[in-house]
């Protein structure tokens, strides 16, 4: 018998390995998370408030049986930007909160048409190509993170984000491969701090030590309802007709990103050996991210998502508890609430970043690969190797999209993202070529 290799969803590491563990994951969300508010005008601190709101909403729904994070949305900066420059921040917010409802909606009709539908659209080659895009099409991110610096509005290469990436990315691939025990589950964690540490004695001058000096040690609960959340805003927004009309911009985002959250639903699947699909099951997957990215534009925090980078950190540890997945949201909360703990974590170096980032979005990339082998996808097939090259050029080149000025008011801030493209052009070849069979690998031979 196989020895057990990891940590179930419903074991509990004792104390001093939870709280490494849980931190690790705040690490890997934080940066993407304060930085969606930064660039949307929006505040950092109630984006992690609403992560860790929305991240214990995720888990409750679907029974904590899915260990993912749920973080800020990318898809949305450029609508939200729009919207709040014409019409406010308030009309911006009821459109996120919109497409919080329209996540709800689809998870209802999924609910009654079931999920064998996935099996006929989605088949392994499909899949498979779609997690490598959702790896690999960060992989630009990730390096500019660890290579460049922005001056004046232009970035450019810097051999010291070179060098602190570097050591970093270094440091975290020998944790991960060569430490044993309770350290080889943190290899991220070690990385951060390993590149935080090597950064303040090299290069002292990009950590601001004295901000974190002067940052308040408490946030107040009536500040932060007074000052960082939003509900008057968006209450007010409600309560005006030509605001929903505007708001509605903002909506149709929602169909967009349902494509990326099932991509990174297949690939908590892959990573976790076991059909969440089914169980708990899409529809409690998609309800629980719809009421999350509504609470959250409630509040007055970007629309909610679930983290590739977290996925990575799954992949990776092979700890899948709901505990360590709850008590990095709690902590989320917590530093919300605490200026001097947010103002640190604010101050990890962008190429400290970066450098974690090469490993967590490769390891995404890698977990598809290894679907195409463990579904023996024959690629000697012309079909299997067109429908894979479509989807990987065009998802990882970054084919997007965007709606604006074609003149129609309600789509012009509407941009299919190459995540969302890649999948939906992959569906559709899937559906309209024909030797569908050869596309299902050694799945379709099982099941005769």
């Amino acid at each position: 018998m196989s020895q057990k290799n990891y940590i179930d969803v419903n074991e509990t590491p004792e104390l001093k390995k939870l709280l490494p563990l849980s931190i690790q994951h705040l690490f890997a969300m934080f940066g993407s998370t304060v930085l969606v508010p930064i660039l949307t005008g929006l505040d950092p601190a109630t984006a992690l408030f609403t992560s860790g709101i929305g991240t214990l909403l995720f888990l409750l729904i679907t029974k904590g049986k899915i260990p993912n994070y749920l973080g800020s949305s990318f898809a949305f900066i450029g609508p939200i930007i729009a919207v709040t420059a014409s019409h406010g921040v308030g009309t911006a917010l009821l459109g996120c909160f919109l497409s919080g409802l329209v996540y709800i909606i689809v998870a209802a009709i999924v609910q009654k048409a079931g999920v064998k539908w996935i099996d006929k659209v989605l088949p392994p080659v499909v899949i498979a190509s779609v997690i490598v895009v959702i790896g690999l099409s960060l992989a630009g991110v990730a390096v500019d993170m660890a290579t460049k610096v922005t001056v004046d509005g232009q970035s450019q290469m810097s051999l010291t984000s070179i060098e602190i990436s570097l050591v970093t990315t270094i440091v975290t691939i020998f944790a991960a491969v060569l430490l044993r025990g309770f350290l080889g589950l943190i290899p991220i964690l070690i990385g951060i701090i390993v590149g935080y540490v090597y950064t303040l004695l090299r290069h002292p001058d990009l950590i601001d030590l004295q901000k974190i000096a002067d940052a308040p040690w408490v946030v107040s609960i009536p500040e932060m309802f007074t000052t960082h959340f939003k509900f008057g805003e968006v209450a007010a927004a409600m309560g005006n007709p030509s605001a929903w009309i505007a708001a509605l911009v903002i909506a149709p985002v929602a169909f967009v990103t349902l494509a990326e959250h099932l991509g990174h639903l297949l690939v908590t699947s892959k990573v976790m050996d076991r059909d969440l699909m089914k169980d708990p099951g899409l529809h409690r997957s998609l309800l629980g991210d719809g009421i999350a990215t509504s609470l959250a534009a409630f509040i007055g925090g970007p629309p909610a998502t679930t983290y590739g980078e977290n996925i990575g950190v799954l992949a990776i540890t092979r700890v899948f508890s709901k505990m360590v997945i709850g008590l990095a949201a709690v902590l989320a909360i917590l530093f919300a609430f605490i200026g001097k703990i947010s103002t640190l974590l604010m101050s990890i170096p962008t190429p400290v970043l970066g450098g974690v980032s090469i490993i967590l979005f490769g390891i995404i990339a890698a977990q598809g690969l290894r679907m195409y082998v463990d579904n023996k996808i024959d690629f000697s097939n012309k079909r299997n190797m067109v429908l894979a090259a479509a989807i990987l050029v065009t998802g990882i080149g970054g084919y997007k999209i965007s709606f604006a000025g074609t003149g129609v008011a309600f789509l012009s801030d509407l941009t299919i993202d190459n995540i969302a493209f890649a999948t939906f052009l992959g569906i559709i070849l899937h559906v309209v070529l024909p030797g569908k069979e050869s596309a299902m690998g050694d799945v379709q031979s099982e099941k005769e």
